[in-house]
């Protein structure tokens, strides 16, 4: 397999078999713990304004989001997993904005198969890929570390390429050491900075095994994310 790592959430990479947008602090975190909650999907929007076109349309759904980090006004959710952890969430369809991650997503959908993660499943995701294109000597996978300057995004995606190429020579707790000293989780451990939760960096740089990854539907109304369950 070739693997391609890039960064930034403006990044549109080139064609490839299976397309890997990371973001871990914390936009696919919370996804993550929301499919965990039982959600059913995840709906995303490239804004906030076409986010509260999605409500308007379909009342029924959740938006959950942040706009430079911070809450939103007038989201039903903010961006924090360890909130989104504690929602009654079965069933639900949420509305998902974010400035990297959503973002990045949305120049990714040009690969055959699209996938997002955090850490809490990135080991999942990269033998979900392992195993598929195994053998696959031309596959092409590209990484998006989504955050421009994120050493964790970052630390992930090379976390992942070691468990694709079957080297396995990153281990876990030095991501989790990157996560946790990133620039941007300083904000997280700042008394001045309360709409930032220092419980998401435990569940930001916890590995959880779910049987699951999470895939990008592309193919309805607005890209999806999708749970599928490990084969």
């Amino acid at each position: 397999m070739n693997i391609h790592i890039y960064q930034g959430n403006e990044i549109t990479p080139e064609d490839g078999d299976a397309n890997i947008v990371i973001d871990v602090i914390r936009a696919f975190t919370v996804a993550h713990h929301a499919f965990l909650g039982g959600v059913k999907e995840i709906w995303l929007a490239d804004s906030k304004e076409a986010a509260f076109c999605i409500k308007d349309k379909y009342p029924h759904v959740l938006l959950t989001g942040e706009g430079n980090g911070l809450p939103i006004p007038g989201f039903d959710l903010g961006h924090s997993p360890a909130a989104i952890a504690k929602q009654p969430l079965a069933g639900k369809t949420l509305v998902q904005t974010s400035t990297n991650g959503v973002k990045a997503a949305f120049r990714a959908l040009c690969a055959k198969e699209v996938y997002v993660t955090g850490f809490s499943n990135a080991k999942m995701t990269a033998k979900w890929v392992l195993r598929k294109w195994k053998g696959k000597d031309n596959a092409r996978i590209n990484m998006i570390a989504s955050h421009p300057t994120g050493e964790d995004d970052l630390a992930c995606a090379l976390y992942m390429e070691s468990i694709i190429n079957g080297a396995e020579t990153i281990k876990p707790e030095s991501v989790i050491k990157e996560i946790v000293n990133a620039s941007v989780a300083k904000k997280f451990l700042d008394p001045g900075q309360p709409a930032f939760n220092p419980a998401d960096l435990e569940f930001c740089s916890n590995e959880t095994d779910c049987g699951f990854v999470m895939k990008i539907d592309p193919t309805g109304e607005f890209p999806t994310i999708v749970r599928v369950e490990d084969e």
